[in-house]
C-alpha cells in the first residue's frame, strides 16, 4: 500500500488547511523543494502535490515551484488544483508530473475528463472530496448534488488510475480515518482508492493496511508529518 505525503502550496508556501478553510492555513516554514528532497531521501516513491491558488481560482501562482519540484525530486508525483482545461494539463505532463488529479472537473465538465483519459490513459486521478459522501468542488467551497458514487460511475469506462478519495470532515483535523466511507467507496469503485483525510499516525496506516482490501491502494499523510506525529523512516523502513 502507497504511503503518500503531501505538499498543499499556497502562494508558494507550505501549508496545511483544516476542512479545507484557506483562510485558516497554517503555514510551515519549509521550502517545498527540500522537502520533496527530504521525502525522496526517506524512500518515498510517490508525492502529493495540490496547487489550492489553482484550486480556488485557476491561478497558475504555484506552476513555477512545482515545475522545480518535479525536476529536483524525480519523484513520481501527482499534482491537483485549477487543472480545467487542456493547455493546463498539457503543460504539467509535459514537465513530467507523473498523474493529474481532476476533481472541479470531474463533477462540471465530464466532457473534458473523458478526452483527458483518452490522451494520457492511466494517467489521470480523480479527485472526489466529499461531505457525508457528497460532493463538493471549486477548493470545497461549493457542495455539488453528486454523491461520490455517481462521479465514480460516470467514468466506470474510462482510463483511470486510480481515485483519491478525501473525506473533507476529517481532512487536517488530525482525528483519524474514516474507515467505514473508506471501504464503502472501495467497496463500489471500480478503481483504486487513495485514502485521504484524517491520518493521525501510523495506527491510521496500519488501519488501512490490515483492511487487507483489494481496492484499497493507499493513503495520503499531510498535517501528521509537519506535526512530528508520524515517523516517516519508521513507514518506509
Amino acid at each position: 500500500m502507497l504511503v503518500i505525503p503531501a505538499i498543499d502550496l499556497l502562494d508558494e508556501k507550505v501549508v496545511r488547511l483544516e476542512k479545507g478553510v484557506m483562510e485558516n492555513a497554517t503555514e510551515y516554514g519549509h521550502d517545498p523543494r527540500d522537502v520533496a528532497l527530504m521525502f525522496a531521501e526517506l524512500g518515498v516513491k510517490r508525492l502529493h502535490i495540490v496547487d489550492l491558488n489553482g484550486a480556488r481560482s485557476g491561478q497558475t501562482v504555484n506552476f513555477e515551484i512545482i515545475k522545480q519540484v518535479v525536476e529536483k525530486s524525480q519523484l513520481q508525483i501527482e499534482v491537483g488544483g485549477g487543472i480545467r482545461d487542456m493547455e493546463r494539463l498539457d503543460a504539467y505532463m509535459n514537465m513530467g508530473v507523473s498523474y493529474a488529479i481532476l476533481g472541479t472537473v470531474a463533477v462540471k465538465d465530464p466532457e473534458f475528463v473523458i478526452k483527458a483519459c483518452e490522451k494520457y490513459p492511466n494517467k489521470i486521478i480523480l479527485g472526489i472530496d466529499a461531505k457525508n459522501l457528497m460532493v463538493a468542488t471549486e477548493g470545497w467551497y461549493e457542495e455539488s448534488k453528486l454523491s461520490v458514487f455517481d462521479v465514480i460511475k460516470r467514468y466506470e469506462n474510462c482510463k483511470i488510475e486510480s481515485v483519491i478519495f478525501t473525506d473533507i470532515e476529517k481532512d487536517g483535523m488530525l482525528s483519524g480515518i474514516n474507515k467505514e466511507q473508506i471501504k464503502q467507496v472501495a467497496d463500489k469503485s471500480p478503481f483504486g482508492v487513495i485514502a485521504s483525510g484524517g491520518v493521525s499516525g501510523i495506527e491510521d496506516i496500519k488501519t488501512l493496511r490490515n483492511m487487507a482490501h483489494d481496492n484499497v491502494k493507499g493513503c495520503i499523510v499531510g498535517k501528521a508529518i509537519y506535526e512530528n506525529k508520524i515517523n516517516l523512516e519508521e513507514v518506509f523502513s
